[in-house]
Protein backbone atom coordinates (compact mmCIF):
# COMPACT_ATOMS: atom_id res chain seq x y z
CA UNK A 1 0.00 0.00 0.00
CA UNK A 2 1.51 3.69 -0.98
CA UNK A 3 0.63 5.80 2.13
CA UNK A 4 2.10 8.64 -0.07
CA UNK A 5 4.87 11.24 0.80
CA UNK A 6 6.20 11.89 4.33
CA UNK A 7 8.85 14.81 4.93
CA UNK A 8 11.04 14.57 7.52
CA UNK A 9 12.79 16.99 9.14
CA UNK A 10 15.30 16.60 12.00
CA UNK A 11 18.75 17.63 12.98
CA UNK A 12 20.02 14.07 13.87
CA UNK A 13 20.77 12.40 10.95
CA UNK A 14 19.97 8.91 13.10
CA UNK A 15 16.64 9.44 13.59
CA UNK A 16 16.45 10.98 10.00
CA UNK A 17 17.33 6.93 9.23
CA UNK A 18 15.39 5.24 11.72
CA UNK A 19 11.91 6.87 10.46
CA UNK A 20 13.28 6.45 6.69
CA UNK A 21 13.21 2.72 7.59
CA UNK A 22 10.11 2.65 9.69
CA UNK A 23 7.93 4.85 7.16
CA UNK A 24 9.18 2.82 4.10
CA UNK A 25 8.62 -0.48 5.84
CA UNK A 26 5.03 1.46 6.14
CA UNK A 27 4.18 2.04 2.92
CA UNK A 28 5.41 6.06 2.81
CA UNK A 29 7.90 7.56 0.55
CA UNK A 30 10.33 9.68 2.42
CA UNK A 31 12.29 12.53 1.86
CA UNK A 32 14.55 13.62 4.85
CA UNK A 33 16.35 16.89 5.68
CA UNK A 34 18.43 18.70 8.45
CA UNK A 35 17.93 21.75 6.29
CA UNK A 36 15.11 24.49 7.13
CA UNK A 37 15.46 25.90 3.70
CA UNK A 38 15.48 22.54 1.91
CA UNK A 39 12.44 21.48 4.37
CA UNK A 40 10.33 24.74 2.78
CA UNK A 41 11.36 23.97 -0.60
CA UNK A 42 10.47 20.20 -0.40
CA UNK A 43 6.69 21.73 0.81
CA UNK A 44 6.22 24.27 -2.04
CA UNK A 45 7.53 21.27 -4.69
CA UNK A 46 6.03 18.23 -3.42
CA UNK A 47 2.41 16.62 -2.79
CA UNK A 48 2.99 15.70 0.84
CA UNK A 49 0.83 13.38 2.63
CA UNK A 50 2.77 13.65 6.45
CA UNK A 51 5.25 16.05 7.28
CA UNK A 52 7.30 15.05 11.13
CA UNK A 53 9.17 17.92 12.08
CA UNK A 54 11.20 17.84 15.16
CA UNK A 55 10.98 21.33 17.83
CA UNK A 56 14.28 22.09 18.72
CA UNK A 57 17.18 22.53 16.04
CA UNK A 58 20.41 24.65 15.64
CA UNK A 59 19.51 27.58 13.68
CA UNK A 60 15.77 27.29 13.30
CA UNK A 61 12.84 25.85 15.49
CA UNK A 62 10.09 23.75 14.73
CA UNK A 63 8.09 27.00 15.59
CA UNK A 64 9.07 28.77 12.78
CA UNK A 65 8.17 25.81 10.54
CA UNK A 66 4.71 25.08 11.89
CA UNK A 67 4.23 29.55 11.11
CA UNK A 68 5.79 29.03 7.68
CA UNK A 69 3.41 25.82 6.80
CA UNK A 70 0.45 28.07 7.88
CA UNK A 71 1.88 30.45 5.59
CA UNK A 72 1.73 28.25 2.60
CA UNK A 73 -1.68 27.02 3.64
CA UNK A 74 -0.12 23.58 4.25
CA UNK A 75 -3.01 21.37 3.76
CA UNK A 76 -0.96 18.05 4.70
CA UNK A 77 -1.16 16.15 7.85
CA UNK A 78 2.04 17.39 10.67
CA UNK A 79 3.39 15.12 13.42
CA UNK A 80 5.48 16.76 15.99
CA UNK A 81 8.40 15.26 17.65
CA UNK A 82 10.46 16.60 20.74
CA UNK A 83 12.46 15.78 23.71
CA UNK A 84 11.49 18.66 25.48
CA UNK A 85 9.36 18.52 28.49
CA UNK A 86 5.58 18.06 27.56
CA UNK A 87 4.71 21.27 28.57
CA UNK A 88 6.55 22.60 25.98
CA UNK A 89 4.80 19.86 23.51
CA UNK A 90 1.98 21.03 24.51
CA UNK A 91 2.14 24.15 23.61
CA UNK A 92 3.57 23.42 20.21
CA UNK A 93 0.71 21.28 19.86
CA UNK A 94 -2.18 24.10 20.75
CA UNK A 95 -0.26 26.33 18.57
CA UNK A 96 -0.33 24.31 15.45
CA UNK A 97 -3.68 24.02 15.87
CA UNK A 98 -4.60 27.41 16.19
CA UNK A 99 -2.86 28.25 13.01
CA UNK A 100 -5.00 25.78 11.37
CA UNK A 101 -2.42 22.57 11.12
CA UNK A 102 -4.06 19.76 10.57
CA UNK A 103 -2.34 18.19 13.63
CA UNK A 104 -1.97 14.21 13.43
CA UNK A 105 -0.59 13.81 16.88
CA UNK A 106 3.06 13.70 18.45
CA UNK A 107 6.06 11.78 18.99
CA UNK A 108 7.70 11.80 22.23
CA UNK A 109 12.27 11.67 21.95
CA UNK A 110 13.68 9.22 22.59
CA UNK A 111 11.99 7.31 19.61
CA UNK A 112 9.96 4.22 20.20
CA UNK A 113 10.07 1.87 16.97
CA UNK A 114 6.73 0.14 17.71
CA UNK A 115 5.10 3.50 18.76
CA UNK A 116 6.11 5.17 15.75
CA UNK A 117 5.60 2.03 13.22
CA UNK A 118 1.59 2.22 15.12
CA UNK A 119 1.04 5.54 14.53
CA UNK A 120 2.10 5.94 10.53
CA UNK A 121 0.14 2.40 9.70
CA UNK A 122 -2.79 3.92 11.70
CA UNK A 123 -2.43 7.52 9.61
CA UNK A 124 -2.00 5.75 6.23
CA UNK A 125 -5.41 3.79 6.68
CA UNK A 126 -7.63 5.56 5.04
CA UNK A 127 -10.38 7.47 6.69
Amino acid sequence: MNCGTLLVIDDEPAITTLLRRVAEGCGYDVIATSDAEAFKQHVRDNDLTLICLDLAMPGTDGIELLRFLAAESCKCRVLIMSGSDRQWLHTALRLAEALGLDIAGSIPKPLHIAQVRALLDELCRPG
